[in-house]
């Protein structure tokens, strides 16, 4: 046979695989869109906070079916999904929408590698936005509700022989509903999004022992130079213990050990402090121990860190890290992508946003009404820039009328979204605890669903004493928190000063520049101030720099700038939302950065 006839058979024969799936649409895409191998996603080990050696990825292509509310079982499945894509997205396969009257359901089949013999098998869920129910060989294992945070099950009484089925029903009803949802709406225009449904990180499973480590608690007090790890354990016994060796590079610098249920205090010697100039980690390895023998094992890191704030010499509160004055400056971070929504299509993807952020010289992220992956909170430990961590908001009072009130106007959730916005914003808490670039965490955005603000954020502040807590970011104000947050577009202004709190400018610039080639959508594109090049967008920007400098005088303490990219209808990045684009000049920009920030170093 001719070689070009057998190349011909052999592509007859791959094609229908490879057909199985494509980006769908026509919107403008990311370079790492064209690198999705659809049998290997984002693969990269997705908790690096607790790593064990052995796991196995589900990420790849599954049934999909889109079903009205109430219907049970799809007699047949629609076509192919990507996963961890969410539906609506194009590098999902589907993008349709799924909305509040539908369900999504997914369907996959999995083997368990044979050395997992003998072993307690964990189903995970990087998350599911919002409500899951899930089946293993047609039996309902569990369910959750919740959108940004992880979720797992142990399936090991339902396993069979051979091959298992796993199903996944996922309903979301975007603004319809009482829950947690950020900036997506069913109609997106303006600063709303596109609604994200069901699957949308990594899914994998892990083979565990009946006795292990379930979570570590990992708190730094370079005060006293110690460290104090506070594992949670399952199934373990009175007399099991815990172990921990602290390395620095390759050499073991300090080892504890504790019985279960009990922390370890480590004290270590003149401690390598953490920054953003120098964000050095040190790793741990934990050991679950029965006389002698090891029943789990896993990596984890810290860094010695402390966020805290102190009136100056001029009588102003200053946020501090590591007990110097520090001027925490960031930008509006979203976190969307034009191919996968809330989904980064590739890790170097996921890491690309803040290496990008500190070249342009900017020490903080605001992390605005998302929660990323755990892999996105690994980059900015190990890369070092600090972390301000929204609460995503949901349930209505959406609008920019919270600039305009300051007297403590509230919104009035219902029972049942006032008790979901408590469980899931303890939550996020627990699950971003031990990462060390989190310094601050913020309850309410501009009152969007604002509610008993100080009780929450009294709460929220007893919770986690170790960060502080920016109540209400843009308002309603209360008398509470550590922090005075204003939003002022698109110049910067102090037009309010708390004497005994940190005071903060938590939004401002927002300057447009839209570029053909890299929109989302022609000829509708918004933006506080728009320009027409590269030149006057980064004149501007740098005009405000020089603004906020003269502020920081006056008694700002940290600042915020609208905003990392462009996102759908907004054109005030400072990259085009395909990543493809710095849209202004990044040295004159990361110059005057750099100038505000060194207002307040000694």
């Amino acid at each position: 046979m001719k070689r070009t006839s057998i190349l011909c058979l052999l592509f007859l024969a791959t094609a229908p695989i490879m057909a199985q799936w494509k980006p769908a649409g026509n919107k403008i895409k990311t370079a790492w869109a064209e690198k999705i191998d659809p049998d290997n996603v984002l693969g990269e080990y997705p908790r690096p906070i607790m790593e064990r050696a052995e796991w196995k990825n589900l990420n790849g292509l599954w049934d999909y079916a889109i079903r009205s509310y109430g219907e049970v079982w799809p007699e047949k499945f629609d076509g192919k999904i990507l996963v961890p894509f969410a539906a609506e997205s194009s590098l999902s396969g589907v993008k349709k929408e799924v909305g509040a009257k539908n369900e999504l359901w997914y369907r996959t089949t999995f083997e368990i590698p044979s050395d997992w013999n003998g072993k307690n098998v964990l189903l995970h869920f990087g998350a599911v936005d919002w409500k899951s129910d899930i089946w293993i060989n047609d039996i309902k294992v569990g369910s959750h509700s919740g959108g940004y945070t992880p979720f797992s099950f142990d399936i090991t009484p339902f396993l069979t022989e051979g091959s298992q089925q796993l199903m996944v029903r996922v309903w979301d009803p975007t603004n319809e509903g009482p829950q947690p949802r950020g900036k997506q709406v069913k109609e997106p225009k303006g600063i709303w999004y596109t609604p994200v449904t069901g699957i949308w990180q990594t899914v994998w499973l892990e083979p565990v022992n009946e006795r292990r480590i379930e979570s570590l608690g990992i708190l730094s007090d370079i005060d006293h130079n110690t460290i104090t790890i506070t594992p949670e354990t399952i199934g373990t016994l009175y007399g099991d213990i815990v172990e921990v060796a602290v390395m620095d590079g390759a050499s073991m610098i300090a080892t504890a050990k504790s019985a279960i249920g009990q922390p370890l205090e480590i004290t270590l010697n003149a401690p390598k402090l953490w920054s953003p100039e120098s964000p050095f980690l040190y790793d741990i390895e934990v050991k679950l121990m029965s006389k002698g023998k090891v029943l789990d094992e896993l990596q984890s890191y810290f860094a010695m860190r402390k966020i805290s704030m102190k009136r100056d010499q001029f009588g102003i509160v200053r946020m501090q890290l590591n007990n110097k004055d520090y001027f925490q400056y960031g930008t509006l971070d979203q976190g969307w992508w034009p191919d996968g929504l809330y989904t980064a299509p590739t890790d170097e993807a996921l890491a690309y946003d803040i290496e990008k952020t500190k070249e342009y010289g900017f020490n903080m992220i605001r992390k605005h009404v998302k929660v990323e992956p755990a892999r996105w909170y690994t980059h900015c430990d190990r890369l070092g820039i600090l972390i301000w961590q929204d609460m995503p908001n949901g349930d209505g009072g959406n609008g920019w009328q919270a600039r305009k009130y300051h007297d403590g106007a509230e919104f009035k959730r219902s029972g049942e979204s006032e008790q979901i916005y408590r469980k899931e914003w303890k939550a996020i808490m627990d699950y971003l605890y031990s990462n060390p670039s989190i310094v601050v965490w913020v309850p309410f955005n501009e009152a969007w669903g604002q509610f008993k603000t100080e009780e929450m954020t009294e709460w929220t502040k007893t919770y986690d004493p170790s960060r502080l807590v920016n109540s209400a970011s843009g308002g309603n104000h209360f008398q509470t928190g550590d922090i005075l947050d204003l939003h002022n577009y698109p110049e910067p202004e102090l037009y309010l000063y708390d004497a005994n709190r940190v005071n903060v400018l938590g939004e401002y610039g927002g300057i447009g520049l839209p570029l053909e080639g890299h929109l989302w959508r022609e000829g509708d594109n918004w933006g506080y101030i728009k320009f027409k090049n590269s030149k006057e967008t980064t004149t501007e920007y740098v005009k405000y720099a020089r603004m906020l400098k003269n502020m920081v005088k006056a008694g700002f303490s940290g600042a915020i700038y609208t905003q990392t990219t462009d996102v759908e209808g907004e054109v005030n990045g400072l990259m085009t939302y395909d990543r493809k684009v710095d849209k202004l000049n990044v040295a004159k920009v990361r110059k005057a950065n750099q100038e505000v920030i060194d207002m307040l170093k000694n």
